[in-house]
């Protein structure tokens, strides 16, 4: 979406501020600053203010939702990191927030937004992920197979803060797009030891060999080394197949700017839905395998899954939707009954 259509409904100018101070603290780790927002850490905890706030989240939390917002790309609509901080895709630009999706923030008038360019705004995310994340702690990673992140500042970990989301062109395993995993660059996770590897057999008609694809969805699922990071493995149009693996807590509430349909494809995930802009509860939704729901686009939600488990996200990319959402011209919900 090029910036002449960007949306910006609630017409913030865009904030050109952006530095990171390079002294580090006591505990060795640099300090940041973006436009009217500064971050901070020390042993157990991010530190975030800006102009009449603070605000701080225990490290773990924080890293496990900054790298999400980092790989996602601000990902659709809102990334809340929990009820008080996060932002806002406008895709190219985003806005960054403290209470502004906060009842309790907004009816006393201590909230604060500023928008932001978001190649840049990602750049000092990035800067503050490989700075506050120390050698052993994977912020991708499920809590049993990472190292803790506590303590001062010992070594850094850019290896696997390096991961990018996968994003086929069309889909997996098509020639000249993203590769199958295989045993030497992706092993089987260790909850997923009993998922058949065999691949589909492909008979093509002649003359179409390199027309026809297929692979083990499930097999290639059971070799992600990420925890709920939903990456594009095929394509029509617009319409994409996100599958993911799940284990734990999805670190951020995530906030819907269009309908988002989910495939439960093994396993258990527990769903706690709140609204979208108050944070107040909705619902709670427990999805078994072969479960289908579709998450309304007024709604953030967070999982929960004490196995790993798969899941298939459906997305509908158009860059049109979000605001026929917010004209009213697209429903809130893509079923009725």
């Amino acid at each position: 979406m090029s910036e002449s259509t960007i949306s910006n409904p609630r017409g913030l100018p865009i904030t050109d501020a952006y530095a990171s101070t390079p002294p580090a603290n006591e505990d060795g780790y640099r300090s940041f600053q973006a436009g009217g927002f500064s971050f901070r850490r020390d042993a157990y905890f991010a530190h975030i203010t800006w102009p009449g706030g603070r605000h701080q989240l225990a490290i773990d939390a924080f890293l496990r939702a900054l790298m999400r917002d980092v790989a996602w790309g601000f990902f659709y609509g809102t990334v809340n990191f929990d009820d008080v901080f996060g932002t806002t895709n406008y895709y190219g630009e985003v806005e960054m927030f403290a209470g502004t999706m906060n009842d309790g923030y907004t009816a006393t008038g201590n909230d604060f937004i500023q928008r932001f360019r978001s190649d840049e705004l990602v750049s000092t995310f990035r800067e503050m992920l490989s700075d506050w994340t120390i050698e052993g702690y994977d912020p991708f990673a499920a809590p049993m197979e990472t190292n803790a992140p506590w303590g001062a500042k010992s070594g850094s970990n850019d290896d696997a803060l390096s991961r990018e989301r996968v994003t086929a062109e069309r889909m997996v395993g098509v020639a000249g797009d993203t590769p199958l995993r295989t045993d030497a660059t992706h092993p089987v996770n260790r909850m997923f030891t009993d998922v058949d590897q065999s691949e589909p057999e492909i008979h093509a008609e002649p003359g179409f060999e390199s027309e026809v694809s297929a692979y083990n969805l499930f097999g290639y699922l059971s070799r992600s080394d990420v925890t709920w990071n939903p990456s594009v493995c095929s394509v029509v149009r617009e319409s994409l197949f996100c599958p993911t693996t799940e284990e734990f807590i999805l670190p951020v509430d995530h906030g819907n700017d269009r309908c988002e349909w989910f495939i439960q494809l093994s396993d258990e995930i527990v769903w706690d839905v709140k609204d979208g802009q108050s944070g107040r509860p909705r619902a709670v939704v427990t999805m078994r395998a072969g479960d289908v729901a579709c998450m309304p686009a007024d709604i953030r939600h967070r999982g929960f899954s004490n196995k790993r488990s798969m899941l298939l996200v459906w997305e509908n990319a158009s860059e049109k939707i979000p605001d026929l959402v917010r004209s009213g011209a697209a429903p809130l919900v893509s079923v009725r009954w």
